[in-house]
């Protein structure tokens, strides 16, 4: 069952000068066609200015469409009377959680989303020791978010979304502003949410090796779907990525150079486990 489904969504950002009148038309995303089945982590990959942020800020409805239908859960992002509920559904992070965090205390910020949709107080404290428990955050509960690292914060920031119970999270390159090892912490907590929670996970992003692990995916260039496949059928197809101004990760483009040198290599490697393993049967 899809839980996002795009039909030729267009979506235009429109100038204009002092008097009204229109200077430029920008197109972010010209008949974009996706489905995103419920559960699964499916990941929008581009370089700046693709569309693939424009494509997110539609799932949460921050933006609407210029033309063209999205559904979220069902509901049409169109009609007014299902922007909230859709917000409830579909919970976004941004690239920077300083932007989303607004309270002095840990389990203050966590509970202010499900407190302003009126949950119960005794239920918000639940929610909130589950979201910080499930993210690895629940011993900072009592810190300031000042204090945390990068990573620990955008965690709490996850958390926060966590705690209105959604059932689709939009991560919009929430490792950014981080280094490797607040990568790797945000990454491993959103990866155990769609695990174990079930949360459908769209993640946009630039950084290759943070979608090995995908279900599926997309891939965006001038406001175009240009590939859709499986991480391993995306990144067998190097040359076709390049042309996109789109690296693949470090070890399949190893990989790759081998293959192309003359050895027996399969391609879309996409571990280092897979290509030891690879190696060890040429010898």
């Amino acid at each position: 069952m899809s839980i996002v489904k795009a039909k030729e969504l267009v979506h235009e950002y429109i100038r204009r000068d002092e008097e009204g009148n229109v200077e430029m038309i920008q197109t972010a995303l010209d008949h974009v066609n996706i489905d995103i089945e419920e559960g699964s982590f499916v990941a929008v990959l581009g370089h700046n200015g693709s569309g693939k942020s424009t494509f997110a800020k539609h799932v949460n409805v921050l933006l609407k469409p210029t033309e063209g239908t999205m559904w979220v859960d069902g509901k049409d992002i169109s009609n007014p009377i299902f922007t909230y509920p859709i917000r409830r559904e579909a919970g976004m992070v941004f690239q920077n959680p300083d932007n989303q965090i607004v309270a002095s205390v840990v389990e203050e910020d966590v509970g202010f989303g499900p407190e302003n949709i009126g949950v119960e107080p005794d239920e918000i404290w639940r929610r909130v020791e589950e979201s910080l428990k499930s993210v690895g955050m629940l011993k900072y509960r009592n810190h300031s978010p000042n204090k945390l690292s990068g990573g620990q914060k955008q965690r709490v920031a996850i958390a926060g979304v966590m705690a209105m119970q959604p059932k689709c999270i939009i991560l919009d390159e929430p490792t950014a502003m981080l280094d490797p090892n607040g990568r790797k912490e945000v990454l491993e907590a959103v990866h155990e949410l769609n695990r174990k929670k079930g949360v459908t996970v769209i993640l946009i992003t630039h950084y290759m090796e943070e979608v090995v692990d995908a279900d599926r995916v997309f891939v965006m260039d001038s406001g175009k779907v240009v590939m859709d496949g499986t991480p391993r059928e995306i990144f067998t197809r190097v040359e076709e990525l390049k042309e996109h101004r789109l690296d693949v990760p470090q070890i399949t483009l190893l990989a790759y150079e081998l293959k192309k040198s003359g050895l027996d290599i399969p391609d879309g490697i996409l571990t280092r486990e897979e290509l030891t393993e690879a190696l060890c049967r040429l010898s």
